[in-house]
């Protein structure tokens, strides 16, 4: 049909094609070196096209590749066959990927690889463009720096149009204004323009030109139908490595931060947080209700499980596999709670096992904070939503989005004394997580001795007051700001401390956020809020108005200050979020008293971060 009705419009033109001629519009998966002849009809012809478009693509020179590529993160060009090999585009896909060093590389998704795939046939030709709309995560992603790095080593120009309108991202216009996508979805994207005019391309430096375009859909649509590649006033980066940006970074105090210590080299046992795969089923509000749960899996079939919570089968979460699990393991201390979000701590049942009841339990770093006296410091390794605010403490073990949701956003969880557990440790009571040459170098710049468990004893500190140290600096509005393109990137620094005073005074402030944070400090009881409506005290629909915060028609807490109701830890709002994880649900006594200590917990947390700036981090 579409070859009938470009005959027509060509016709129309004056067009006359000669005997036989075909359009040269092939239909074919480009990212496939060829397509099987399974012996159908059908089949016969998509083989005959495939090697048709095969044929082009080997013997004619490549010079402009344009489309649009899918953004499909479970792409089903697969980069390793059936018999486990790589595929053509695996192999060059590889290429993105050396030298990461990363735990996990997640480069697979399809726009990535026809990236790649254009790029190939630019270079093989010597010259030409590349020019793509695409997801822009490439353009600041960690991961993707060897891809950068691999497309700067080809090209002589690149033009980034970043036409950003990520949902995920939560973006708003420079004037405060709605941005939108020029698509419907939810990943932010960019027009991409790679450009090859120099043959010997080897050596010479890439000049890569950017652009922010905010707004809403149809200003953006109007200003790209009225202006040029020529017309748009392109702001040149200076790349830098190791992770060579194509978007504009300021690292100006980056002399200053990299000589500060990273909170992954001081805290030697640190990872993710757990990974249920099921949160419906693994995290309940109650113990009763987890107990509930258990029962079922022991007691109930494989079918009945799946019937009556709704749940399929997945790699790292099996229904049989979590039955096995909770039969194998039966005893009452495997009920233990879980910070599921901030101030949100649910039940568990926890035995340890990888695929078991829990998916990715991560017993290494949980077993040192299972019944045991210790705290745990969260944060995430980078951002990719805000700036940062993503840091916590726990007493629990902790959830791998307790800090966020977002895939770049993993929880991590970093104990301050691990516990003796295997041959592997010689002590028989617990000792400090930290590395001793950070600590030394702490004690030496403040002239203190340090001891593994706080002591009255003059001149000493602990690793609790390392732990307050770090808090505070990283609770520090003005320190957040100003290395805030340093967070995105990897975990947290925090300078050495200047001196014993100014030590001490962080140590007390940071203190007090994490006594606060814990909802151990007194002064969380000290409400500020009243509730005084009588009613069933069902979450229905939350509302923030005129210091009101409804929770359904006619109950609401009273004077609760905006700053709390809108304050961020991580990528949640807590006097937001942990109502509405709570809809349908009846508030309890007791929950209603917890969130008038959350609302004091993040008041209080506003001032004592402004307290922070007043005695100064570095």
């Amino acid at each position: 049909m579409a070859h009938l009705q470009l005959d027509l419009l060509l016709t129309e033109t004056g067009y006359k094609p000669t005997k036989d001629q075909r359009f040269k519009v092939f239909l074919t998966n480009s990212l496939e070196e060829s397509h099987p002849d399974t012996g159908t009809l059908f089949a016969n012809w998509l083989s005959t096209e495939a090697n048709e478009a095969n044929r082009i693509i080997r013997d004619t020179p490549v010079m402009c590749v344009i489309g649009n590529p899918p953004y499909a993160v479970s792409s089903s060009n697969k980069s390793i066959d059936s018999e486990g090999k790589k595929t053509w585009i695996g192999k060059l896909i590889d290429d993105y990927k050396k030298d990461l060093n990363e735990r996990k590389i997640n480069l697979d998704d399809d726009y990535i690889k026809f990236i790649r795939y254009g790029q190939h046939f630019i270079d093989k030709n010597g010259s030409g463009i590349l020019a793509y709309i695409s997801n822009n995560s490439f353009i600041d992603g960690i991961t993707h720096r060897q891809m950068r790095k691999h497309l700067l080593e080809s090209f002589d120009k690149i033009y980034i149009l970043d036409l950003h309108g990520s949902a995920k991202k939560n973006e708003a216009a420079v004037d405060g204004s709605k941005d939108e996508n020029v698509f419907d979805i939810q990943q932010g994207v960019s027009i991409n323009i790679f450009i090859r005019s120099d043959l010997n391309k080897k050596g010479r430096l890439t000049e890569v030109n950017h652009f922010d375009f905010y707004g809403r859909r149809l200003d953006k649509y109007h200003t790209l139908s009225e202006n040029t590649l020529n017309s748009i006033n392109w702001n040149k980066i200076d790349i830098k490595e190791p992770n060579f940006f194509f978007v504009p970074k300021d690292f100006s105090g980056d002399k200053i931060y990299n000589v500060s210590f990273s909170l992954s080299d001081i805290f030697l046992e640190n990872g993710s947080g757990v990974k249920n795969e099921r949160d419906d089923i693994c995290k309940q509000f109650t113990r009763s209700e987890m107990v509930n749960v258990i029962n079922d899996f022991r007691n109930l079939s494989e079918g009945e499980i799946k019937s009556k919570y709704h749940v399929k089968d997945t790699r790292d979460w099996k229904v049989l596999n979590a039955k096995k699990d909770v039969l194998q393991n039966n005893n009452d201390n495997f009920y233990v709670l879980n910070l599921y979000r901030p101030f949100d701590e649910r039940y568990t049942y926890y035995t340890g096992t990888t695929r078991g009841f829990i998916g990715t339990p991560g017993s290494k770093r949980m077993y040192h904070l299972i019944n045991k006296n210790n705290i745990g410091l969260l944060t995430c390794r980078q951002q990719s939503t805000f700036d940062f605010q993503h840091v916590f403490v726990t007493k629990h073990i902790s959830d791998i989005c307790s800090l966020s949701s977002q895939t770049k956003e993993t929880g991590y969880v970093l104990p301050l004394y691990v516990y003796p557990n295997t041959p592997l440790y010689k002590a028989t009571a617990r000792i400090p997580n930290l590395d001793v040459s950070i600590v030394e170098l702490i004690g030496d710049s403040v002239s203190l001795t340090f001891t593994n468990e706080k002591e009255t004893t003059p001149n000493t500190f602990a690793p609790i007051d390392i732990l307050d140290y770090i808090y505070a600096v990283l609770h520090s509005p003005a320190y957040r700001e100003k290395y805030k393109e340093f967070f995105k990137i990897d975990f947290p620094r925090v300078p050495y401390p200047k001196d014993a005073t100014t030590f001490w005074q962080l140590v007390k402030l940071g203190g007090e956020i994490r006594q606060i944070h814990l909802l151990e400090s007194p002064v969380v009881e000290q409400y500020i809020t009243q509730y005084p409506i009588d009613g069933d005290n069902t979450v229905r629909k939350v509302k923030y108005q005129d210091g009101k915060v409804y929770i359904n028609e006619i109950q609401y807490f009273a004077n609760v200050p905006e700053l709390a109701w809108n304050f961020y830890i991580g990528g949640y709002q807590p006097a937001q979020k942990w109502l509405k994880d709570r809809k349908d649900r009846k508030l309890e006594f007791d929950d209603i008293l917890h969130y008038q200590k959350i609302i004091v917990a993040l008041a209080e947390t506003e001032r004592l971060m402004r307290e922070i700036d007043k005695v100064g981090v570095e």
